[in-house]
C-alpha cells in the first residue's frame, strides 16, 4: 500500500542481533561488549552471542566512564579484537590504561562477582596489560606477553586451535578452526608462570595441526611462535578467558576456508551439511554458564 508521498513503505530490515524465529531463547544475562577507538570486532561478537541465545549491548567506553552505562548491568564484559588506539603504544596498552584510569573500580567489582569476562584477539591483548590474565592469587599485575609476531608480520589466515583444558569455555569442544588476525600474538612468559599455568590447567587453547597433532612451533601452524603453542589462557578462577584466535568469525559452515572440500566429503556419505560452524560451542558454552 502506498504512503502519503506515493511510494511503497518498506518493512524494515531485521537487525542482526534480532532473534530469528528458530533461535535459542535468550537468558536473562546480557553481555557488555567493549567498543572504542580502532575496536572493529563488535557486531561479529554481538551476532555470535545472539545466535547461542545471549544479548548484549555495543558500550563505547567513553559511556562507561561518564555514567551512562555501568557494567553492574551485565554478566558478560567481552573485550572484541581490533586495533585500539592504533595500538600506536603497544597492542591493547593504550586502552588498557584507559579501563585502568577511570573503570578499575567498577572492573574490580564485577570480577568479584559470578560474571565472566572474554577477551579476543586485542581483547586478549588489554586483559594482559590490565592483568586480568592470569591474576594469580587475584592480583591483577602483568605476567604474560603478547609479543610480535615471529616472522614480524601481520598474520591473517585460518588458524586450528583445540582445547588443552576441561573447563567452562571448552566443554563439547573437540577443535576450532577459525581466523587469525594479529601483529603482536606471540605469547610469552616466564618459566615460573609457565610452569603455573600448566599445573593450574590454565592453558585452555593451544594451536595444532589440522590432524590435531600438536604444531610444535611450526609455521604456519603456529601462526605466531607463541611457546608451547599457547593460543588462550584463562585466570586462576576460569572466569576470565584471554584467546587469540576469532571464533566469531567464522560462524557459518561456509566461512570455514576448506567448507567446499567438507561438504562434498558429506555429500558422499550422505550427510547433511550444517548450517553452523563447530566454533559456535563456544558461545553456546558460555550462556549455558548462566542457565
Amino acid at each position: 500500500m502506498a504512503g502519503g508521498n506515493g511510494r511503497e513503505k518498506k518493512k524494515p530490515q531485521r537487525q542482526a542481533t534480532e532473534r530469528a524465529p528458530d533461535a535459542p531463547v535468550q537468558v536473562g544475562a546480557k553481555a557488555l561488549i567493549m567498543s572504542g577507538y580502532g575496536i572493529n570486532s563488535e557486531m561479529e561478537t554481538q551476532e555470535a552471542l545472539a545466535r547461542a541465545g545471549m544479548g548484549s549491548d555495543i558500550v563505547h567506553s567513553n559511556d562507561l566512564i561518564a555514567g551512562r552505562k555501568t557494567l553492574s548491568g551485565y554478566r558478560l564484559l567481552v573485550f572484541p579484537g581490533g586495533f585500539s588506539y592504533g595500538d600506536d603504544t603497544g597492542a591493547g596498552n593504550a586502552y588498557a590504561n584507559r579501563v585502568r584510569n577511570n573503570l578499575w573500580g567498577d572492573l574490580e567489582k564485577f570480577l568479584d562477582g559470578d560474571n565472566l569476562v572474554l577477551g579476543i584477539c586485542n581483547g586478549f591483548q588489554i586483559l594482559a596489560n590490565l592483568g586480568l590474565v592470569p591474576a594469580f592469587d587475584k592480583k591483577y599485575t602483568r605476567e604474560i606477553a603478547l609479543m610480535p609476531n615471529r616472522k614480524g608480520v601481520l598474520e591473517c589466515r585460518f588458524v586450528t586451535i583445540k582445547p588443552a583444558a576441561d573447563n567452562l569455555w571448552t566443554r563439547g569442544i573437540e577443535r576450532i578452526s577459525c581466523p587469525v588476525s594479529h601483529g603482536e600474538g606471540n605469547f610469552y612468559c616466564s618459566p615460573d608462570t609457565l610452569q603455573r599455568l600448566k599445573d593450574q590447567k590454565m592453558i585452555t587453547f593451544r594451536y595444532c595441526r589440522d590432524d590435531m597433532s600438536p604444531a610444535d612451533g611450526e609455521y604456519p601452524h603456529n601462526p605466531n611462535g607463541s611457546v608451547e603453542d599457547i593460543a588462550g589462557i584463562t585466570s586462576e578462577d576460569g572466569k576470565v578467558l584471554g584467546l587469540m584466535p576469532h571464533p566469531e568469525r567464522a560462524m557459518e559452515f561456509v566461512n570455514l576456508y576448506d567448507w567446499p572440500y567438507q561438504k562434498e566429503m558429506m555429500k558422499r556419505k550422505g550427510i547433511e551439511p550444517p548450517q553452523e560452524s563447530l566454533n559456535m560451542q563456544f558461545f553456546k558454552n558460555i550462556t549455558r554458564y548462566f542457565q
